[in-house]
Order: structure tokens, then sequence, then C-alpha cells
């Protein structure tokens, strides 16, 4: 497996770079949870970044690899397509 430094940007891992793998396409996944267990044996905290591009060049536009932002309000829920979209009030 390969993998990437990634920058994480934001929450408890501010400024740190981590490998991380990256997927067949290249590209590492698009959620990165940390889970961090709770000093009184509770259930662990989990915090959450979502994959963003890091910047682009200059004079083409060319991506320069990612970054992982903190999402405080956490990971969205995934929603199947075939589902039927919740009703508006």
């Amino acid at each position: 497996m390969q993998s990437e430094n990634t920058l994480f940007v934001g929450g408890p891992l501010d400024g740190r770079v981590l490998p991380v793998l990256i997927g067949p396409s290249g590209k590492p996944p698009q959620w990165y949870e940390v889970p961090v267990p709770d000093a009184d044996g509770g259930p662990p905290t989990v915090y959450a970044y979502r994959r963003e591009p890091a910047g682009h060049s200059k004079r083409l536009g060319i991506q320069r690899g990612w970054k992982y932002t903190y999402a405080p309000e956490g990971r969205e829920p995934r929603r199947w397509p075939w589902t039927k979209p919740t009703p508006r009030t």
C-alpha cells in the first residue's frame, strides 16, 4: 500500500503532517476519523476531518495534493441514492 504525507488543519491535529494510505485511484479517503479514548472509560470521542485540495499551481492550475480540514459538526450521514428525499415542512 502506498501512503501520502498529508497536512491536517484545525482541531486537535492542527499543523501535523501524517502519512495517510491512498486508494487505487491515487487519492486519500474523503473523510479521516480519529477516535480518542475517554479518560473515564466512556465511549471514545471521534474527531472528523474532510479532504480538500491543498492548493493549485500558478501557471497551469494543477492541483497540488490534499489536506484534511477539521469538521467540528462531524461526518455527515451517508445517503443512498435510491432513498426518498426528506419531505420539506
